[in-house]
């Protein structure tokens, strides 16, 4: 009996997740994905990869509690090398910042020779990912935004193949935002963007109080480049 539920932003993550694929969970804490898309019958064969004991521990409990221990392994190492001599063709990393992702990656992407579909959840700095995804051939063919909890959540799906078509105008947009997101615009992406403006316009606030020096003169010069960036795909402007 299927005794895993998933939170709606790993929910998310498992609907990108194609039927019948061997998957690598990186960073997987208590292995659910793993165990939710085997019992769903979404995978066939998954690895929870952990780099902290403490969770890699919570994970082997967890795939033995869902005598799942034939059909997912669960392995303590740094990143990719979790899929070391092992056959994945889909790879998920969530709950982590960005720039994390996109180290994970590239330290990682001698390994994804065989890996068909990235499924990325940034919390924030979802621009590293999508960048590094650009200049490693990877084609964003999905995005998701979603809000849970009052917190709002990316979700990047990546197959590979060249990506000149989302970024044929508007690169760093498209970056920032996400060159799917950008076009919807849904009620969590200009809740986050709408948060993101107010945090930029308190924080140019602030500055103009410091006594003026070269630092916050650049400082004042990128934050007041971001909220036009914002303000223009907000109003739907050069996007």
């Amino acid at each position: 009996m299927n005794e895993i539920k998933l939170s709606n932003r790993l929910n998310a993550v498992a609907s990108y997740i194609p039927k019948g694929s061997s998957i690598a969970d990186i960073g997987s804490d208590h292995a659910y994905l793993p165990c939710f898309c085997i019992l769903n019958n979404i995978a066939v064969k998954a690895i929870a990869g952990e780099v902290v004991n403490g969770p890699y521990m919570s994970a082997k409990k967890q795939v033995e509690k869902c005598n799942l221990e034939d059909r997912i392994k669960v392995k303590l190492a740094n990143g990719l090398f979790a899929i070391e001599n092992e056959e994945v063709d889909c790879i998920t990393i969530s709950g982590m910042g960005g720039p994390l992702i996109a180290d994970i990656l590239e330290n990682g992407k001698d390994k994804l020779h065989k890996v068909q579909r990235l499924i990325l959840q940034p919390n924030v700095g979802g621009h590293a990912v999508r960048k590094w995804l650009f200049e490693n051939g990877w084609k964003i063919t999905n995005e998701e935004i979603l809000e849970e909890e009052s917190k709002v959540y990316e979700i990047i799906v990546a197959d590979k193949g060249l990506d000149l078509e989302n970024y044929s105008k508007s690169f760093d947009k498209k970056f920032y935002f996400g060159p799917h997101l950008i076009r919807e615009q849904n009620e969590a992406f200009v809740k986050k963007w709408t948060s993101e403006l107010i945090s930029l316009n308190n924080a140019l606030t602030n500055i103009s109080k410091a006594n003026p020096s070269p630092e916050t003169e650049i400082k004042t010069k990128e934050i007041s480049r971001k909220i036009k960036m914002i303000e223009e795909v907000l109003n739907n402007e050069n996007t």
